[in-house]
């Protein structure tokens, strides 16, 4: 299967793509390179990479593919608070141009990242499943509902689209972020020496480790149409549904770090439980490899080798959205986040 991942140098697709190719898949990346340099550790394994913004592609560039697995976008609710239109354009009116395209081109499967941070506030402790209401608080959660909308249209024909409404996502990756929680609070454990909330920390969070995110995209690639075609999982295992405060004291049995709450830490409207038994009864087969604390093993490990200093904690290479502002601040973004001609090359 010859197969175009999008957002391919990112936290995901830096993880994925390789994980695909040693399948046994011809893959091809495209990412238009906002977080190039900002790499932890070993470097992201060699595969070719088209730099173009999704914003821009035609069906020219799906031409030849058999599938498309679309991770890229404004990645999380601080970036969608810095320009919401951005998150819109992005997210939303990119995907669905991506799709048009890979559909007028003959692509016959496409794999859309969603996420489980379209169930906003639930409101409860139960369990929520794909036909629970979506109630998007945050522009990157709404984006990712009209989105799933919009592609909900395109499908058929030929044209099968599956949405994975991924859990929090957590694990090392080449790419690494540290505006996500488990990574953030081990991050927070290795430089400070203290686990620091910023939060209550009684919202409650699906997680769900890159690598095995990753598999289970090569799942969905390879399964058969009537199992995924106009489909939507929330991708994420039952065991997997934690207390942000819970994730903290994982992280303190680890370390031997003490928890402490920031001085004005309050309650986070975002708390939503995920039930992932559709997936479960989908691919009963498949094996998820991680909890949040062998993750948080491997982050703390992985934070004293590389290392993770404080400057580095503090800077912008691990945070998005700090190394968007750097680019706009430099003037090698365009506001509307485009690279002016000199930066991108």
């Amino acid at each position: 299967m010859r197969v175009l991942v999008t957002g391919s140098h990112g936290y995901i697709g830096s993880v994925l793509a390789p994980i695909v190719a040693r399948a046994g898949h011809e893959v091809v990346g495209l990412d238009t390179c906002f977080y190039r340099g900002c790499d932890f550790g070993e470097e992201i394994d060699s595969f070719v990479t088209v730099q173009r913004d999704v914003r821009d592609v035609t069906a020219a560039d799906f031409d030849g593919f058999d599938a498309v697995v679309h991770l890229a976008a404004l990645s999380n609710d601080p970036i969608g608070d810095l320009n919401e239109q951005w998150t819109y354009d992005i997210n939303l009116d990119a995907t669905l141009r991506v799709a048009r395209a890979a559909k007028e081109a003959g692509v016959g499967r496409f794999i859309f990242a969603s996420s489980c941070s379209m169930y906003g506030a639930s409101g409860s402790d139960d369990l929520l499943d794909e036909g629970a209401p979506l109630r998007p608080l945050t522009a990157y959660a709404e984006s990712k509902v009209r989105a799933e909308e919009g592609l909900a249209a395109l499908g058929g024909d030929g044209f099968a689209i599956v949405s994975m409404r991924n859990a929090t996502v957590y694990g090392v990756s080449p790419r690494l972020r540290l505006d996500i929680v488990l990574n953030n609070l081990a991050g927070w454990a290795a430089t400070t020496g203290r686990v620091r909330l910023l939060s209550d920390g009684r919202s409650w969070r699906p997680l769900v480790h890159v690598r095995d995110l990753s598999r289970m995209a090569l799942v969905m690639l390879e399964a058969p149409d009537d199992v995924v075609a106009g489909e939507a999982f929330n991708v994420g295992s039952a065991d997997q549904n934690y207390l942000v405060r819970d994730l903290a004291e994982v992280l303190a049995g680890v370390t031997g770090c003490e928890v402490e709450f920031a001085s004005d830490a309050s309650p986070d409207p975002r708390s939503y439980r995920v039930d992932f038994s559709k997936l479960a009864r989908a691919f009963p087969s498949f094996g998820f490899e991680w909890n949040a604390r062998s993750g948080a093993e491997e982050l703390v490990n992985a934070y004293r080798v590389v290392p993770l200093t404080p400057e580095l904690f503090e800077g912008r290479r691990y945070v998005r959205l700090r190394q968007l502002r750097h680019l706009l601040d430099h003037g090698e973004l365009e506001d509307g986040l485009r690279w002016r001609d000199d930066a991108a090359a």
